[in-house]
């Protein structure tokens, strides 16, 4: 699968750009194989050490653990499976809580809970004594492992700040995702620019977009999501087969239409035949949709509603930017959320930012202009780019523009939008099964190693805010039979139903983790 068409102009921007990332690239790999020499047969290396979601009570930390002096072909050295585990505690000469993993993994995945809000944690992850150091960010001005600067340059502590909880009580929780490419064999192309070395799945493994949005659907549901909208690319190229795919998978997480609901992405456009439509939509009618949720209303756009070959900027019919902009006039103080696959703006990207990755600038503006109008706008959920980003722009300061990174590849997961009356969260997760973290760590090597600059968010915050919004006019979900939905999903459903208290702070605490391999 090939992505975006590229200008001569940004070919060579792009192609400065990995040989910097490339030199960067060799120096680390140099720095790990001198470390090699010196620990001997049973050492480790730990890195890619990140703060991946951090809510008022809980954090979740990631890192990799590889043999040192290795290359395992995409210039990552080799998995070691060992222990993990994270001291913390809320002064850094005293680290005093640990949460472990649930066992030996190369792919660490350690979730704290028990925090209490607003409180500054500094914690170090480590694993057979090698404390992990951090994923690094040349090209962003931002950070990997926390809100503050503390620790960076060394090998921690490092240090967060957990938020206040959104205000008044909570109603029910959604997850937001996109990109899952069902029937991609190849992540990381770009085309046009042939520097850029796509990645394959391991031989004899599964095809890594059913690992993850397999795991999607299992985390999602472990994390008490009670709804599920994913916009957009749903399938590499709209092939039928991938599509109805696609919709067996997600079918897992409960019922198309009631549970669950899809936009279309660029990649899902039609070609000879619109399997799309024949597999989320049926009949001839329109491919976009206003839903109401115990109060809260949630629109549905098509964002490539029209021709083209798909790297083309996204766009709305004129039926359809009609019907949503009267919407908005309609129902301008119903608490509202909006998803489609291509972002309103694009920016703070390390990457060259082409038409193609955006909706129509003029569209876009018109859309803007809207919700400056209609004050119960308060969330526009985009995919399309493959990063986190969370942007509000002066032309409607009251509506969070959150991009969410791909299902597909790292580093992989959902966003969770938790609704509370009187404001709300987003925070970002990783899927956590063994197959979907290895794939996840296994994908950050895209764009020659560079890829994390990109995907992950410039700071915590880009996937993980709390934001005061009068929600009031929205109820509970009412309690409703369980789903028929997968064994694995249904079991983790009654696991966690939203963020819950762990274990009251003290000293020394063990909480339950997990490191999934």
């Amino acid at each position: 699968m090939r992505c975006c068409r590229s200008t001569r102009q940004e070919l060579l921007h792009w192609a400065a750009v990995i040989a910097s990332a490339s030199r960067v690239a060799a120096l680390d790999s140099r720095r790990d194989t001198r470390c090699g020499r010196s620990r001997g047969r049973d050492a480790v290396s730990a890195v890619n050490l990140e703060l991946v979601t951090l809510t008022e009570d809980r954090a979740v930390v990631t890192w990799y653990t590889g043999v040192p002096g290795t290359d395992d072909g995409l210039g990552r050295m080799l998995p070691a499976v060992t222990e993990g585990e994270v001291v913390y505690g809320t002064h850094p000469a005293r680290l005093d809580r640990i949460a472990v993993g649930d066992g030996p993994s190369a792919y660490h995945y350690v979730e704290l809970t028990g925090l209490e809000p607003g409180q500054t944690y500094y914690y170090r992850a480590r694993s057979r004594g090698r404390a992990a150091t951090p994923t690094p960010l040349h090209l962003v001005s931002g950070n990997a492992v926390g809100t503050s600067s503390y620790g960076l340059g060394s090998a921690g502590p490092y240090s967060f700040t957990t938020p206040q909880p959104p205000p008044g009580r909570y109603l029910f929780s959604i997850a937001l995702c996109n990109d899952l490419h069902l029937g991609e064999t190849t992540a990381g192309r770009i085309a046009g620019i042939p520097l850029l070395r796509g990645l394959a799945q391991r031989p004899g493994l599964a095809p890594y977009p059913e690992v993850m949005s397999r795991a999607l659907v299992e985390d999602a549901a472990r994390c008490g999501a009670d709804y599920l909208l994913a916009a957009g690319d749903i399938s590499a190229e709209g092939g039928a087969a991938d599509l109805r795919r696609a919709k067996e998978i997600l079918d897992g997480f409960g019922n198309y239409g009631q549970d669950y609901f899809v936009a279309r992405g660029n990649h899902d456009r039609p070609k000879a035949y619109d399997s799309f439509r024949d597999g989320f939509f049926e009949g001839d009618g329109p491919t976009y949709f206003s839903r109401d949720l115990h109060g809260l209303r949630v629109v549905g756009l098509d964002t490539y509603d029209k021709p083209g070959n798909g790297g083309d900027a996204g766009g709305l019919s004129g039926e359809q930017l009609s019907w949503f902009r009267a919407g908005l006039r309609q129902h301008k103080d119903q608490p509202t959320v909006v998803f489609g696959h291509h972002p309103l703006a694009v920016p703070h990207s390390p990457f060259p930012v082409t038409s193609g990755q955006r909706l129509n600038r003029r569209q876009a503006r018109s859309i803007l202009d809207g919700y400056a109008s209609a004050p119960g706008v308060f969330l526009h959920h985009a995919g399309h780019t493959h990063r986190n980003k969370r942007t509000i722009v002066p032309r409607a300061p009251g509506v969070t523009l959150q991009e969410v990174s791909a299902v597909k590849e790292y580093p992989g997961g959902f966003c969770l939008l938790r609704v509370h009356s009187g404001g709300y969260a987003l925070n970002y997760y990783k899927t956590r099964s063994g197959p979907a973290r290895e794939w996840s760590e296994r994908s950050r090597r895209q764009a020659a190693g560079i890829w994390p600059q990109f995907a992950l968010g410039r700071s915590v915050h880009d996937r993980n805010s709390v934001t005061a919004h009068d929600l009031s006019g929205v109820r509970n979900r009412p309690a409703v039979p369980t789903r028929d939905v997968t064994a694995t999903a249904l079991a983790a459903r009654g696991a966690v139903p939203g963020p819950a208290r762990g274990p009251a702070s003290g000293a020394p605490v063990r909480s339950a983790g997990s490191a999934t391999g």
